[in-house]
């Protein structure tokens, strides 16, 4: 085995600031754009907070965590993928009882908060977050995972 062939291509380091951006930018920009073709303005406006604001949220919690508690061993592409999932599985139902705390435990006194954007909780926030979760999980893990550069695959 000559030195080319244990070559490893580092991939980009986990930067948290980076993932809140992307988290809160991608989800903003899709849901927007399929609300303006649908012509739907509360998923336009669902787009910039619910959701968007979910899953920047989310990911610098999750983000932030792994920093400071979350493994450094490498992981292969299964064991990724079941970190990831199972992190997304768990932020997808604290996100749900978070809705539905918002939604149904309100005192009596205070009355419909926003009524429509109220109602979009119980789906925005655990979609939202699942798909953080699943992305940052992902790329913190992707970051010591060492794989062959493309010369030697």
């Amino acid at each position: 085995m000559t030195k080319m062939d244990q070559q490893t291509v580092d991939p980009r380091p986990f930067v948290l600031w980076r993932e809140v951006a992307t988290a809160y930018v991608a989800p903003a920009v899709s849901a927007g754009a399929g609300a303006l073709i649908g012509g739907n303005s509360r998923l336009l406006w669902a787009a910039g907070t619910s959701i968007a604001g979910t899953s920047a949220v989310v990911a610098a919690l999750i983000g932030a965590w792994l920093q400071l508690f979350g493994s450094r061993r490498p992981a292969g592409r299964a064991r990724r993928a079941a970190l990831s999932l199972t992190g997304a599985a768990l932020t997808a139902a604290l996100a749900f009882a978070l809705a539905y705390a918002v939604q149904h435990a309100r005192p009596e006194g205070l009355g419909p908060l926003h009524g429509a954007a109220l109602d979009r909780l119980s789906l925005d926030l655990p979609l939202s977050a699942a798909l953080a979760a699943t992305i940052v999980g992902w790329r913190w893990r992707a970051r010591f995972t060492t794989r062959p550069s493309k010369g030697n695959r």
